[in-house]
């Protein structure tokens, strides 16, 4: 990846709908050699898709929360896949270092569907304890790069 293939990533992130002629306009190149440029970073995967991002109120979700796990062993982060991703309320997990073993960000329509879903992630065995956090506001989000 050169510096053209980032800067045409950075208008990718900032608008992703762009046609390649307006890309082209901003990296200077023309619209097919941006194509090209686009299709090689598909093909390689390091354009990994394509979504638009909604407001999770579109959605009907107005809460949301952070939860922490805490496993009794060690858990596999495909075992952590395998049990989380049916919950239709978990939006993201990830491996994190330190006391917990995995972060979970659940979205629901409020407080009530909060308690339910940690009550979901709770009914694995293997889950020792969780702790919560609670999102007030959203400051800053910026696309991933």
């Amino acid at each position: 990846m050169d510096d053209i293939d980032r800067r045409i990533l950075a208008v990718l992130l900032t608008h992703a709908r762009a046609s390649f002629q307006e890309i082209g306009s901003v990296v200077g190149l023309s619209a097919p050699a941006v194509k090209r440029r686009v299709d090689k970073m598909v093909a390689s995967g390091q354009i990994t898709g394509f979504t638009a991002q909604v407001n999770p109120a579109a959605l009907g979700w107005k809460t949301e929360a952070y939860v922490e796990v805490y496993y009794r062993d060690n858990i596999s982060p495909a075992e952590l896949r395998r049990t989380l991703e049916p919950i239709p309320q978990v939006v993201g997990v990830w491996t994190i270092a330190g006391e917990a073993d995995a972060l979970v960000h659940v979205m629901a329509t409020d407080m009530a569907e909060i308690e339910v879903t940690v009550e979901r992630i709770r009914e694995n065995a293997r889950v020792g304890r969780t702790r919560s956090s609670l999102v007030m506001s959203r400051i800053l989000e910026r696309p991933r790069t």
